[in-house]
């Protein structure tokens, strides 16, 4: 599930203050291997099948087999920062990192291979805005906003890629075997057609010309894909990714994750939390929200659906649980942030600043 939204701004301001030395090093060294690594800080957690799946600092990568009650380390070749996982199914799972990071797991995330870093993603973007430059530059009816759009967005690609491998990926999505995406800071975009053999570059298609950083992808129950970004962005695409349309916001903070229980819900910072007001509003195109009022402010970083009913994580320990249209503190709060969570069992599984936490769904913690 969704890396922590706390730690991307600070983070994304180190990655581009180190030496193109230091990253390549991340990129090359294996990850960090000592015992206790369940109380590390973890980003991510979702499940492969039965199995739980965490990741987080330095390249760290932990699974369970028994509810998270007891966690192995993975064999992981790099040792930058890790977002965010995704299992399509209960072998093959994807991560992705700072650095550009894509790694890939074949046996429910033992081990990893890295298939793509940031040196690969900023030549695959200069090479497609070049091209899509030129498709434009000879077309004479074209539109010269959009031109200087690409223009500017090519500039900004090559001035990247002079920096080197320091675009941090913050989420990936496999809405089948074959056709994936991954999405991240300053608007990046990449989809693959082939079950990650080969990516493409496909940022420049969204309706995002200020290149506003990509936190969230969801593929909605009835096969709509959203991303949620930074400045209130809300973008649908009805074609699996083919292609996209801004959605009205109805704010302008920055939106962290989604749910979908008996309504589709949107969070972000300080405690914003919007319900979808008619089911059918997204494949109409009238994206009409209604603000559910929260017991707190506290951002809202993660969400997990169980039998329908949505549980909500986020900053300082903040923990609700769907109660009809509203949500409510569920159990004792802690004082480490959350960063995601799944469930298993009888089981919400959390991770954040404080590792791996069991919360009980039977009678509380």
């Amino acid at each position: 599930m969704r890396k922590s939204s706390f730690l991307s701004v600070p983070f994304i301001a180190c990655v581009m203050a180190f030496s193109q030395s230091v990253l390549a090093d991340r990129l090359k060294q294996e990850a960090i291997k000592q015992p206790g690594l369940e109380h590390a800080l973890l980003l991510s957690v979702t499940n492969a099948g039965s199995r739980l799946v965490a990741s987080g600092e330095h390249g760290v990568i932990i699974f369970s087999d028994d509810a998270g009650v007891s966690w192995q380390q993975a064999s992981v070749p790099i040792s930058t920062l890790i977002t965010d996982l995704h299992f399509f199914d209960n072998q093959i799972g994807w991560a992705v990192g700072h650095d550009g990071l894509i790694m890939r797991s074949i046996d429910s995330g033992v081990s990893w291979e890295k298939v793509l870093d940031g040196n690969n993603l900023n030549a695959l973007r200069v090479k497609q805005l070049e091209n899509y430059l030129s498709q434009l530059q000879k077309n004479p009816d074209v539109d010269s906003d959009l031109l200087e759009t690409v223009e500017y967005q090519l500039d900004d690609a090559s001035v990247a890629s002079e920096e080197g491998p320091t675009a941090p990926l913050l989420d990936v999505l496999f809405v089948n075997s074959d056709k994936g995406f991954v999405l991240g800071a300053y608007g990046l975009l990449l989809v693959t057609d082939d079950g990650g053999k080969q990516w493409r570059y496909i940022g420049h298609k969204l309706p995002n010309p200020d290149g506003l950083h990509l936190n969230k992808l969801h593929l909605t129950q009835k096969g709509e894909l959203l991303i949620l970004g930074e400045a209130g962005l809300v973008m649908l695409s009805r074609d699996l990714g083919e292609s996209w349309v801004a959605l009205d916001s109805p704010y302008d903070g920055s939106f962290f994750s989604v749910a979908e229980s008996d309504s589709l819900y949107l969070m972000g910072l300080r405690g914003n939390v919007f319900k979808l007001q008619l089911p059918d509003a997204l494949a109409e195109g009238n994206a009409i929200w209604e603000k559910v009022a929260l017991q707190t402010t506290a951002t809202i970083n993660d969400a997990v659906v169980v039998e329908n009913k949505a549980y909500l994580v986020g900053q300082g320990g903040a923990l609700l649980q769907q109660s009809g249209d509203t949500f409510r503190l569920y159990g004792e709060r802690g004082l480490r942030s959350y960063s995601a969570v799944t469930a298993v069992g009888d089981y919400l599984i959390t991770v954040g600043e404080a590792g791996v936490n069991r919360i009980s769904l039977v009678g509380g913690q």
